[in-house]
């Protein structure tokens, strides 16, 4: 009985660990929803990254979040 759990275990161990490694099915390029499409149509999107101060590209958040200066 103790076996048959632990076979179950690690053959359920293994195919998570087996799909992880697989490629995503979303494209990085594409928008995420419809409002983006939106804003990339209009010129108005907020950049996705930007530089830190030693050079590094990380997301622009805080240029994501604030509101929007056409309105």
């Amino acid at each position: 009985m103790k076996a048959r759990a632990a076979g179950i275990w690690l053959v359920a161990g293994c195919l998570m660990l087996g799909t992880g490694c697989q490629k995503s099915p979303f494209s990085k390029e594409l928008p995420r929803t419809p409002y983006e499409r939106y804003q990339l149509l209009r010129g108005d999107a907020p950049p996705v990254y930007e530089l830190d101060t030693y050079g590094n590209r990380r997301p622009a958040l805080r240029a994501r979040l604030v509101p929007n200066q056409r309105r």
